[in-house]
């Protein structure tokens, strides 16, 4: 997993930190475009996954676009490099200052998301006298098979416009001035890792291609979002996901009309991978029937498996072979934060294990640093990058 050099430099460090292996970013960003490139795909990578400036910056330098679900993260890809005319700003709930700004930037397009949402672009470009590019983020009823809060294509979800709203999504658009439909936009969930998914994703995609042509509306934009799911349980064997056969799905299932353009939204499947939550341990408590481990990094550091009951694998930061079962200890994996839901796994085999030993919690690249807090007045993250050592 980590080589003794890196051990020895994250037993220097202050924990907790994110250590960022941004070879491996490096590396999945190539595969990811390499494998879109054939297809003529457009790939956006999806920030609020992770906005941490270092790995902005490699991803910026990978050529994709970004997309934004707040004004500040329409800013941060700004700062970091992004051109405005690969931005696009998501987002049920964008206020007014929000879409200002993004106008006043020209980004490539809003993936709207209500009717009202319409009304309130069209009326705030025309303050400014611009022009609001537009695509129509539509429910399209899919389940993702996936956890149910990271869940967004289904008629119950917040999200999106459903079908039957269509018709007046339309007739707001044709008496808009400030508008121009560009396209249309879906996202159906996150952590996807059941291809067939997206096989059912492009069947509803044709059929509201197909029904927006029929009404003398050419869509120059498919938008499909993303949700490609990593492996949280073996992140060594299978570090950079297979967006060979991703991307082919969409390339065999979806009926692209002349000149359109299938853009993609993908950020958890760029980023995962690429870092590591490690963490010292604090105290050893052992007890009749369960043993803990109480580390120095919290759910304020990584809120994943107190949120959703997310899964990371963790591991002895220096340990580099596989241990007997005989030399296993079953451990509940805590942190130091006052609620019963900080606890990172249970009944987690490790060697035994004691105070001051490093404890890693693997694939935390995505959802992971973004959503630190200082809950219990914590310290801010710190981080160590590979490019530094």
């Amino acid at each position: 997993m980590f080589n003794k050099t890196l051990i020895k430099v994250f037993g220097q460090k202050e924990t907790p930190f994110y250590y960022y292996d941004l070879a491996l970013l490096d590396k999945t960003l190539r595969a990811a475009v390499l494998a879109a490139a054939p297809f003529s795909f457009h790939v956006h990578y999806a920030m609020k996954a992770n906005f941490n400036e270092r790995v902005l910056h490699h991803i910026q330098q990978a050529g994709v676009g970004a997309d934004c679900v707040s004004g500040n993260e329409v800013l941060a890809a700004l700062k970091a490099g992004f051109s405005s005319d690969k931005i696009v700003f998501a987002g049920v709930g964008k206020a007014d200052k929000e879409i200002i700004a993004a106008l006043e930037q020209d980004i490539f397009s809003f993936n709207v998301e209500s009717v009202q949402e319409l009304e309130i672009i069209n009326g705030l470009a025309a303050g400014l006298g611009k022009t609001a590019r537009i695509a129509l983020r539509i429910n399209p009823n899919v389940d993702a098979h996936t956890h149910h809060y990271i869940t967004t294509g289904l008629d119950e979800n917040k999200f999106g416009i459903k079908v039957w709203e269509l018709n007046e999504c339309l007739e707001v658009i044709i008496r808009s001035p400030s508008l121009r439909l560009s396209g249309i936009h879906f996202h159906i969930g996150s952590q996807i890792t059941d291809l067939n998914v997206f096989k059912s994703l492009c069947v509803k995609v044709n059929e509201l291609n197909n029904w927006f042509s029929e009404r003398g509306h050419h869509l120059d934009v498919l938008n499909v979002g993303g949700g490609l799911g990593v492996n949280y349980h073996n992140p060594d064997g299978d570090q950079i996901p297979d967006f060979e056969g991703y991307f082919a799905i969409f390339n065999q299932f979806l009926d692209r009309k002349p000149g359109q353009e299938v853009h993609f939204e993908l950020g958890r499947a760029l980023v995962a991978q690429s870092a590591s939550l490690i963490s010292r341990v604090l105290y050893v408590k052992n007890g009749l029937k369960k043993n803990f481990l109480v580390l120095d990094a919290g759910m304020t550091e990584l809120m994943r498996p107190a949120l959703y009951q997310a899964y990371h694998k963790i591991e002895r930061a220096d340990q580099d072979a596989i241990v007997p079962t005989d030399a296993q200890v079953s451990y509940d994996i805590v942190g130091p934060i006052c609620e019963s839901t900080d606890c990172f796994g249970k009944e987690v085999a490790l060697p035994i294990t004691k105070r001051g030993d490093l404890i890693a919690i693997r694939t935390t690249g995505a959802y992971g640093e973004v959503m630190a807090s200082h809950y219990n007045l914590r310290d801010e993250i710190r981080y160590v990058y590979s490019e530094e050592l």
